[in-house]
């Protein structure tokens, strides 16, 4: 792997430190180098533990070239993206099924990102919501919020302590506040360990701006935010590992992102589960706008 380990070069302190990145598609933006920026980009091309529709591991080389369908204007804010300083170094290098060395693998590259730029925002693409945990392990929130259609609060599912279907119980037992919203996905355990363990959720029939609001006003500081892609409703999201019909509109997460980013500290970002295999699927370009008004809103 130290091949892979050589194909992106990052300075830090008048020497090369490798990543276990590579390049893949680069956006049609100005990027800057990661010691110059405010935002740096990681891609999580994993889908080891895909349960349904496999394809996840496309899903962040489809966003990157779906924002190429956008203007990099966002009118509702008045932020040009291009005018902002992003760097992008890439995609880990995965352990093909292997989700623990994966996971341990982009553990260590967001440390040495962090090293090179403590102060920019890291934002993920991904690939299954299990690489979710690496960041968040790393990046040490108080809080997690999550858009998703499931709880991902199961203990283990075929087999694996760190299958996508656990990442909301790995991480609260990192001792993070969890809330979850859009869900209309679980099982009974889940629930009952969500009951016993304080684990705040909202079901997508009942989802509202205001019970957003109510959830998370109280949460502690700095935050964690991850948007599994099939948290929106099926026709908009055909493209992931299970989509779930029922789900949130677009404006619903785009609202609950605007407020988040205008009252809270936020410490990271994902977003997740993006598959298939065609070049411009509905998910990537789903996936793509939000990327680009996440990008403004915190820029405004």
């Amino acid at each position: 792997m130290n091949l892979y380990k050589s194909f992106f070069g990052i300075s830090f302190g008048g020497a090369m430190e490798p990543l276990y990145t590579f390049r893949t598609f680069d956006m049609e933006l100005p990027l800057v180098n990661p010691e110059e920026a405010d935002y740096i980009i990681l891609g999580l091309p994993f889908d080891g533990t895909t349960s349904y529709k496999p394809g996840a591991r496309f899903g962040p080389l489809l966003i990157r070239q779906a924002t190429l369908n956008l203007e990099s204007y966002v009118l509702d804010y008045d932020v040009d993206v291009a005018q902002l300083r992003i760097a992008d170094v890439g995609d880990l290098v995965v352990m093909a099924g292997d989700v623990e060395g994966t996971l341990e693998r982009a553990a260590r590259t967001v440390e040495e990102l962090r090293e090179i730029n403590g102060s920019a925002l890291p934002i993920f693409l991904g690939g299954e919501h299990s690489m979710t945990y690496a960041p968040v392990r790393v990046l040490r929130p108080r809080s997690y919020v999550v858009f998703d259609a499931h709880l991902d609060l199961r203990n283990e599912y075929e087999g694996s302590l760190f299958n996508h279907a656990c990442v909301a119980r790995r991480i609260r037992e990192l001792g993070v506040e969890v809330a979850i919203f859009g869900v209309r996905s679980g099982t009974k355990e889940e629930i009952e360990f969500a009951r016993e363990n304080n684990v705040e959720w909202v079901h997508a029939r009942d989802y509202s701006f205001d019970a957003f609001v109510d959830l998370v006003l109280s949460l502690p500081e700095p935050i964690y935010v991850s948007v599994d892609i099939d948290v929106f409703d099926a026709p908009l999201v055909p493209e992931t590992g299970t989509p779930e019909a029922g789900g949130l509109r677009f404006w619903d997460v785009v609202e609950a992102l605007e407020w988040l980013t205008e009252r809270k500290s936020i410490v990271g970002f994902d977003i997740m589960e993006v598959a298939g295999t065609e070049i411009g699927n509905v998910t990537a370009l789903t996936a793509a706008k939000l990327l680009f008004y996440f990008l403004a809103m915190t820029a405004r």
